[in-house]
């Protein structure tokens, strides 16, 4: 699971648009080469390279060395463990009220059919 620092690396890395949409065109183009992704901003090479050492150091991104040129693959696993905390937490609060609340109302609708 997700540790606390991990968790606010993650919120880090995504605060930023750019590296936001770093990871939007990594989901739809997996395996772009560096070279490739950086052509798709206007800000300098040096900056997509900082831009993906944040998401490397985060875990949202893997890079996988390819002869000279190195290829990237978004991974979604952070930001799942995050979600998964939060939903699951509250899911479980939340699932049995709306239990409760079904039976109140089963019990209402049986109450005034026997009326």
């Amino acid at each position: 699971m997700i540790t606390e620092s991990g968790m606010d690396n993650v919120f880090q890395a995504l605060a930023h648009e750019t590296r936001r949409s770093i990871l939007d065109r990594l989901r739809g183009q997996p395996g772009l080469a560096v070279g490739e992704l950086a052509s798709g901003f206007d800000v300098s090479r040096i900056a997509i390279m900082q831009h993906l050492r944040v998401l490397e150091q985060a875990g949202l991104i893997v890079s996988e060395k390819q002869g000279r040129s190195r290829r990237l693959y978004l991974n979604a696993v952070p930001i799942q463990q995050i979600h998964e905390r939060w939903t699951d937490e509250y899911s479980k609060h939340f699932s049995s009220r709306l239990t409760a609340i079904k039976q109140a109302a089963e019990s209402a609708v049986k109450r005034e059919g026997n009326t």
